[in-house]
């Protein structure tokens, strides 16, 4: 999700030699941050960008003046207020975020050193401002992730109508593959803040193995709050998959009617013998199999793959080994549970045994005191 950057404001500095101050805004979920920038600040950032990217930003830096100073001439100082207002805003809003991933770019900004923008998400092969590899170690990250997270479920609902709406089967390809992709990316976004969140509860180290400030953790009443938030999310993600599901098998089923006029389906979904003739030669042999792939060679299409692009499979693919993690930690733990109990079990298998041998012995002890007092029964009668 992109930054929210302008610059409302320019003050002049109570320095010797004045100069013109230029107040950077960045909104974000819970704060302001407020920046003071000189024109050289932006002109060293200029630089630093382009030699660490290997191009100029998308957006010119507005040309120095070398007769006049903004300092006493308000036109000018709000001309460049503009410019430099707009400056930021292209880089922050390109699609090519080589400059708002660089050192330079966090530095200037504030923004830290450590990676990418935890709110512009994953991979670049997903799109961008959507990556794989969100990491949520914060409260303010996780608001907005999860506000990345309502807008994938959006854009998969509205692709969805797309869908319903089309009349040809190009754009219901492409409006069911926009849907798809949108809801893997959901499910990669719901498993951060999953992940979010057992860091925020306490349940988690963050990735330098430092541990976490302990303003960082969020009160119990909080947390339940935000776990309804996913569950009512993911509960719509679901809701959204199941939908998508229904319109493919409506137009197989579709596809697979009889119909008495060709232009009837004509902007229908391509049915299997469609499909299959595409995988013919001329001379009408078969060269492959009639079932449908993406490639030949490839793994059998299924109802989740069906819909994707090439990116959007990584993209589940990702999602999938992620789940599939998910669930060898929670196997180890269950395991590790069993071998606890088993360890246990056995302790008091030990114990008890022990304990037989010792009434064992104490049988045998009471016993013979008995044949003793016998035999003296015996004498006395």
């Amino acid at each position: 999700m992109p930054l929210d950057i302008s610059i409302p404001t320019t003050t002049v500095s109570s320095t010797a030699k004045p100069f013109t101050i230029y107040n950077i805004s960045i909104r974000q979920p819970l704060r302001t941050l407020k920046l003071p920038k000189r024109y050289t600040d932006f002109v060293k950032l200029h630089d630093t960008l382009t030699a660490q990217t290997g191009a100029p930003p998308p957006a010119p830096l507005p040309a120095k003046s070398w007769f006049a100073r903004t300092v006493n001439n308000p036109q000018l100082t709000e001309q460049r207020r503009v410019a430099l207002e707009a400056y930021l805003r292209a880089i922050e809003n390109d699609p090519d975020a080589r400059w708002r991933h660089s050192s330079a770019w966090r530095t200037f900004l504030d923004l830290g050193t450590s990676g990418q923008r935890k709110s512009e998400g994953a991979s670049s092969a997903a799109g961008p401002g959507i990556g794989g590899g969100v990491s949520v170690r914060d409260a303010a990250t996780w608001l907005s992730v999860f506000q990345e997270l309502k807008g994938q479920l959006h854009a998969a609902r509205v692709a969805l109508t797309r869908r319903e709406q089309a009349q040809s089967a190009q754009a219901q390809h492409e409006a069911g593959a926009a849907a798809k992709k949108g809801l893997v990316l959901a499910g990669t976004l719901i498993a951060a803040l999953d992940e979010g969140l057992r860091v925020l509860g306490g349940g988690a180290e963050s990735n330098n193995g430092n541990g976490r400030k302990k303003g960082d953790r969020l009160g119990e009443g909080e947390l339940r709050r935000r776990r309804d938030l996913i569950a009512s999310a993911r509960k719509e993600k679901e809701g959204l998959e199941g939908v998508l599901s229904a319109m493919v098998v409506k137009n197989i089923s579709t596809a697979n009617a009889p119909s008495s006029s060709t232009s009837s389906t004509a902007g229908a979904a391509a049915n299997p013998a469609d499909k299959a003739h595409l995988f013919h030669n001329g001379n009408g042999s078969s060269t492959t199999t009639t079932t449908s792939r993406r490639t030949l060679g490839a793994p059998q299409e299924t109802a989740r793959t069906r819909e994707l692009d090439n990116s959007g499979v990584l993209q589940l693919q990702k999602q999938i080994m992620s789940e599939q993690d998910e669930d060898v930690v929670d196997l180890t733990k269950a395991l590790r549970r069993m071998r606890e109990m088993g360890v246990q079990i056995n302790d008091e298998l030990q114990l008890q045994t022990e304990m037989l041998r010792m009434l064992d012995d104490d049988v045998e002890r009471v016993g013979g005191k008995i044949d003793v007092a016998k035999n003296r029964i015996k004498k006395i009668s």
